[in-house]
């Protein structure tokens, strides 16, 4: 795989550091297929990642937000005391899962129901950033002088 440097837009630009960050990240990053997951969009500024935590109960998983991003990890106790497997597919292995969020992007909260653990964001676009309409002003009508 080639390696791209981008250390010129570093230093040609301003203000654009984590969105340099995240191309970094995405060009140089191993891809994972563990655990699998889903990102949907439930509504106009609503999203959902569903991720497939298989024997996992909610006490093993860890939802944390930080440093602008989502990061999901699972730890479980060795449970094979006495078990003897003669095909295992089920995997428990520890994980750790991270999702960059955009900028407004909030975790609005997490559930974990029948083996699919669910995290809800939201986007809130602060009121100085959304579209507003700026009125036109007119011309004052000449006002007409009435001889005396």
């Amino acid at each position: 795989m080639r390696n791209f440097d981008l250390t010129p837009l570093y230093r040609a630009s301003v203000g654009f550091d984590r969105m340099a960050d995240v191309m970094d990240r995405a060009l140089s990053a191993d891809i994972a297929s563990y655990p699998p997951y889903n990102i949907e969009k439930t509504g106009e500024n609503a999203y959902r990642i569903s991720i497939a935590v298989a024997g996992f109960s909610a006490d093993n998983l860890t939802v944390e937000v930080k440093d602008g991003a989502v990061i999901v990890s699972g730890r479980k106790a060795a449970e094979d005391e006495g078990r003897t497997y003669l095909h295992r597919g089920i995997a428990t292995r520890a994980f750790e899962r991270r999702f960059t969020l955009a900028d407004h992007v909030r975790v609005e909260g997490a559930s974990h129901e029948d083996g699919m653990l669910n995290i809800d964001l939201v986007r809130e676009i602060p009121e100085a950033l959304k579209p507003r309409r700026i009125e036109i002003a007119k011309p004052a009508k000449a006002v007409e002088k009435l001889d005396a």
